[in-house]
């Protein structure tokens, strides 16, 4: 190659659009007063009510990138009903972004014929899903979702849709009310012929927030979303939260409803945290009465994340719903993310169909509006081969009494631990279960022995609430000697 050839290829990298030019754009936003995105929307979509929405469709045949064959495929969401504000989406070719236009033809509009989209004009996207051959070569499968505001799911092979990622949380607990960046553009990348990834470039606004994210998609048993983040704050905010996911938990073995027929319904069951000191931790999730926050504050973050342990459809029972294979989603931060806390919202659901959780990453300190924070971490959407901690593991946690009636005032809990750490033990180990509470409780036994039936341990709490109209928390772990053996199971019981 030539001097000059090289340098003019140089040149065109050098220039080639990206997570750069993404967060020159953030930063430009951070430095004026928000603007909100005019509402612009035909009326006749803003009055799609559900089943109508549902009517409209994009054509698998008009995705973006299947005349080329392509190993990822691109379709679009129509806006309407609930996606009222638009989201502009680019492709990135050769180093060049250009537009993604809407085009009516490439939607089916159903039954709706009271529509007319001939009049309508490029009125944009709601958002977009990306599909890959995750599962087989036959059919390619929804890999990872775009969708209102900054929210996006992603799957690995042989799972079902269940919890929710976020870009950005603001205020979700403290302030004046929560508010919700989202992502005004994107720019994704056309992959090459024989790609094994799918990269991500995407704008975020909101009122005191702005940012530049790029996510790079590695489809697999372990779905593996690696995020890169640079935030822009305008003003000071409450809460700051990193990574958020947001899921569901209506019931389970430790919360159990009468009158329906299956076990447990919830897309995750617990919260795992891994501090960079090297304790782990499992809080159960539970569905309170009312809104319950509660942090771990940690010297370092290792990792955390809202799992789905219990794997077993006997334990669900749900044909449809499948919470068997709803995925655990795992972050793990890249690069020192220094002292902070993570921070889990329970809220009260009667149902399934609403989301009532919430866990993220609080950093100690915040940036000054103005300057820049970046951070970077890995998303795992994974199944039956998921992260857990190093020893043992609380693989369930029931509530309740056997023969003995319990006193007033006074819960018992019986968990189970699996785990190497457990299994290597000798015959006759002598195995402790230590327990702690704050004080609003009192434990009243606790006693650890070992599970004939599944080749684990067993542990026995009992704990009295002082104050029942207080919540109170309890942790305990197993240990041998001086000798860690598990996680530590941490509940907290919501006021009675």
């Amino acid at each position: 190659m030539s001097v000059g050839l090289a340098l003019l290829a140089g040149s065109l990298t050098a220039h080639a659009f990206g997570f750069d030019e993404v967060a020159e754009r953030a930063k430009a936003l951070a430095a004026k007063p928000y603007i909100a995105p005019p509402d612009t929307l035909p009326a006749e979509l803003k009055n799609l009510d559900y089943d109508q929405m549902r009517d409209v469709r994009f054509k698998p045949d008009r995705a973006l990138w299947r005349d080329q064959k392509l190993p990822f495929e691109l379709m679009f969401f129509h806006l309407g009903h609930y996606q009222t504000q638009a989201v502009r989406i680019n492709e990135i070719v050769g180093g060049q972004a250009r537009p993604v236009p809407f085009r009516r033809e490439d939607f089916d509009y159903g039954k709706n014929r009271q529509l007319s989209p001939q009049k309508w004009g490029d009125v944009g996207f709601a958002g977009f899903r990306a599909h890959f051959h995750l599962n087989g070569d036959k059919y390619k499968d929804e890999l990872i979702v775009f969708l209102g505001a900054s929210y996006f799911r992603a799957l690995g092979a042989g799972q079902h849709y269940g919890l929710s990622a976020r870009g950005l949380a603001i205020d979700t607990v403290g302030g004046k009310g929560e508010e919700f960046p989202r992502f005004t553009e994107f720019w994704i990348e056309r992959p090459a012929t024989d790609a094994k990834t799918l990269t991500i470039h995407a704008l975020m606004d909101s009122a005191r927030a702005s940012g530049a994210y790029t996510f790079v998609v590695k489809p697999g048993a372990d779905t593996i979303v690696e995020t890169r983040a640079r935030l822009f704050l305008r003003a000071p905010v409450a809460t700051l939260a990193l990574a958020p996911l947001t899921s569901m938990y209506l019931f389970g073995e430790n919360q159990p409803q009468k009158g329906d027929f299956r076990p447990e319904v919830h897309d995750s069951d617990g919260l795992m945290v891994a501090s960079s000191t090297g304790e782990w931790i499992w809080r159960p999730l539970i569905n309170p009465k009312g809104t319950l926050t509660t942090s771990f504050t940690l010297p370092g973050l290792r990792g955390f994340g809202l799992m789905q342990r219990d794997r077993r459809f006997a334990n669900y029972e749900d044909t449809e719903a499948r919470y068997e294979q709803r995925p655990s989603a795992w972050i793990e931060p890249i690069g020192d993310w220094g002292p902070g806390r993570v921070e889990l919202m329970l809220l009260h659901t009667p149902d399934e169909t609403h989301d009532n959780v919430v866990a993220y990453w609080v950093p100690a300190k915040q940036p000054a509006p103005g300057q820049p924070l970046d951070f970077a971490y890995r998303l795992h959407q994974q199944g039956e081969a998921q992260q857990r901690p190093p020893g043992a593991w609380a693989v369930q946690s029931r509530t309740g009494y056997s023969y003995a009636k319990l006193a007033a005032n006074e819960q018992q809990f019986i968990v189970d631990f699996e785990g190497p750490s457990l299994a290597a033990l000798p015959a006759g180990a002598e195995v402790k279960a230590i327990a702690s509470t704050d004080g609003n409780g009192e434990i009243a036994e606790v006693n650890a022995y070992p599970n004939p039936v599944t080749g684990g341990w067993r542990m026995a709490v009992r704990i009295k609430q002082l104050r029942p109209g207080q919540s109170t928390e309890l942790r305990a772990f197993l240990q041998t000697r001086q000798q860690v053996l598990t996680e530590t199971w941490s509940l907290i019981l919501p006021p009675q």
